[in-house]
């Protein structure tokens, strides 16, 4: 019972599906914290490059 116990501690199978979601799961947060900032910085970038015409478009959905 105890190598039983053993084995499946060194089991290390599903250990990437864990990082990946947790990575994912801080990004999302991040996002989350900041998003106000990424608004912004989107809409500035958006406007500069359509210089100010589509700007309200592309963001009225926000």
């Amino acid at each position: 019972m105890l190598s039983l116990m053993k084995n499946f501690i060194k089991e290390e199978d599903g250990m990437g599906t864990v990082e990946i979601v947790i990575i994912v799961a801080v990004l999302v947060a991040i996002a989350l914290i900041f998003r106000k900032a990424i608004y912004n910085f989107v809409k500035e970038i958006v406007g500069k490059i359509f210089n100010d015409g589509v700007k309200d478009e592309v963001t009225e959905g926000l």
